[in-house]
């Protein structure tokens, strides 16, 4: 099921309900799109941490030389 801090308070009609306004707001057509647009960007995200983690690892495992 969902993660309590992520929509925990929609469940059954609830989410039936969001979920057919979003339909109404969007259309049918554009909800590829925005679904398609959001995979990229988080796409984009974890690509971004795992760099940020690629450069974090060498950086803790070598000692300054410039200290004495």
């Amino acid at each position: 099921m969902t993660s309590p801090l992520i929509l925990g308070f929609l469940e059954g009609p609830e989410l039936f309900i969001v979920l057919a306004i979003v339909l109404v707001l969007f259309g049918g057509t554009a909800l590829p799109k925005l679904a398609r647009s959001l995979g990229s960007a988080q796409k984009e995200f974890k690509k971004g941490l795992s760099e940020s983690e690629e450069d974090e690892k060498p950086a803790t495992g070598k000692s300054d030389s410039t200290s004495a």
